[in-house]
């Protein structure tokens, strides 16, 4: 009867210890999920100017008339004219595209009450797209030599307006995801600096779309490229 007593508070005390380390564990499994629901979130971004890689030109003219076959033979002429200025200053072939002309018959709306002294008006365009951006540039500057050649090319139409791209993104992309995560991680350890935390590993991270835009509009062939990246930091005591 005594030997059993011993074995019965035995069994007791190791039932007890048994609680107690498990009551342990269990308190610091607590404080660990506690610590890893304590987390910033900050955003880091990153922005890079970067020259624009293509241009497309268009170059404008009109021509108005009565007889059709009168204009397309002048529309031939300024043609030549520009593709030679185009040629002689570095452009090639490749480089340049002729639309079809586009014909406009001012007295074909028989409701208008309008009198033209033309029935015809007709746009000529020649579109040069190069990735001699700083040439094409230069011979925007150098129209005023076709204008002394007699061809009046039409400026400002919001239809035909010089456009500049940058195509290389795919080779910025990663310097650029990597200062933005940087930039990240430095506002969120003064975060943790602040709240007497230190800085843990990251949660969850979230990459945010790249735009190109014009730095202004002065400069169009200068693009600023920018991305925010947005994560979530762990912090601990």
């Amino acid at each position: 009867m005594r030997n059993f007593n011993i074995s019965f508070t035995s069994c007791g005390l190791l039932i007890g210890l048994g609680l107690l380390l498990l009551g342990t564990q269990v308190r610091k499994g607590l404080s660990s999920i506690s610590d890893n629901q304590r987390v910033v979130t900050v955003r880091g971004l990153s922005e890079k100017e970067v020259k624009a890689n293509k241009v497309t030109w268009p170059i404008v003219s009109k021509e108005v008339g009565n007889d059709l076959s009168t204009i397309y033979s002048s529309l031939e002429s300024t043609n030549s004219a520009i593709l030679s200025f185009l040629k002689s200053n570095g452009i090639s072939d490749a480089e340049i595209s002729v639309n079809p002309p586009q014909v406009i018959d001012l007295q074909a709306d028989r409701y208008s009450s309008n009198t033209q002294p033309y029935r015809y008006n007709v746009t000529n365009v020649v579109v040069v797209t190069s990735s001699q951006v700083e040439k094409v540039n230069q011979l925007i500057q150098k129209q005023t030599e076709l204008l002394k050649k007699g061809i009046a090319i039409v400026a400002g139409d919001y239809q035909y307006q010089t456009s500049y791209e940058y195509t290389n993104l795919n080779s910025i992309k990663p310097g650029m995801i990597a200062d933005a995560t940087q930039n990240a991680r430095e506002a969120a350890k003064k975060f943790a600096d602040d709240s007497d935390s230190k800085l843990g590993k990251i949660k969850t991270a979230s990459q945010g779309q790249f735009s190109i835009e014009d730095r202004d509009q002065y400069t169009p062939y200068i693009k600023r490229v920018r991305v925010v990246s947005t994560i979530v930091y762990y912090l601990k005591d």
